[in-house]
C-alpha cells in the first residue's frame, strides 16, 4: 500500500479511537437518572467496562445494537461485579442478571438473556434491585441520530 493511501486509514483509526462515547441521561424505573455512556461501535461494546476500577453510583453504560438478538455479555478484564439489564426495542427489561462477578479465569463465562434484546445496560451490582429494574419495567432514554451512527 502506498504511503498516500495509508494516511487516510491511519487518520480514521486515530479519530475513532480518540472519540469519546456520547453520554446521555438514562432513567431507571425508580426515577433515578444515571449519566450513561453510549456504546455503539463494535470496538466500544467489546471494551465496555474492561480495566476500569469502578463505576460511579450515578453512572451506567448502555450498549446499542442494530438488531434484536440474544446479545451475550462477558466480564473479561473487569474488576468489579455489575448488574446487567437486557432491554427490548421498546426499552422494556426482558432479562436481569444481578451481581455478575468479574471473570477470574479463562474461558470467561458469557451471560445471555432469555429473550431477544436490542439494548444492554450495565450498572453497579445491587443497583437494579434498589432502583426497581425488574423484568417488564421500562428504562427511559433518548438517542440522538448522531449517537447511533454506525450501529450495525
Amino acid at each position: 500500500m502506498k504511503r498516500a493511501a495509508i494516511l487516510p486509514v491511519l487518520l480514521a483509526l486515530v479519530t475513532s479511537a480518540s472519540a469519546s462515547p456520547a453520554v446521555i441521561p438514562l432513567t431507571l424505573p425508580s426515577g433515578k437518572v444515571l449519566q450513561t455512556e453510549v456504546m455503539v461501535q463494535d470496538q466500544d461494546r467489546m471494551m465496555g467496562l474492561m480495566f476500569r476500577s469502578s463505576l460511579a453510583e450515578d453512572h451506567a453504560m448502555l450498549f446499542v445494537f442494530g438488531d434484536l438478538d440474544f446479545h451475550g455479555i462477558w466480564m473479561k478484564n473487569c474488576k468489579f461485579p455489575i448488574d446487567i439489564l437486557w432491554l427490548d426495542e421498546e426499552r422494556k427489561i426482558v432479562h436481569v442478571a444481578e451481581a455478575v462477578p468479574p471473570c477470574k479465569a479463562e474461558p470467561c463465562p458469557v451471560y445471555n438473556p432469555l429473550r431477544r434484546a436490542a439494548y444492554v445496560v450495565e450498572l453497579n451490582a445491587g443497583q437494579a434491585r434498589r432502583e426497581k429494574a425488574v423484568v417488564g419495567a421500562t428504562v427511559g432514554f433518548t438517542l440522538a441520530a448522531s449517537t447511533t451512527r454506525g450501529v450495525r
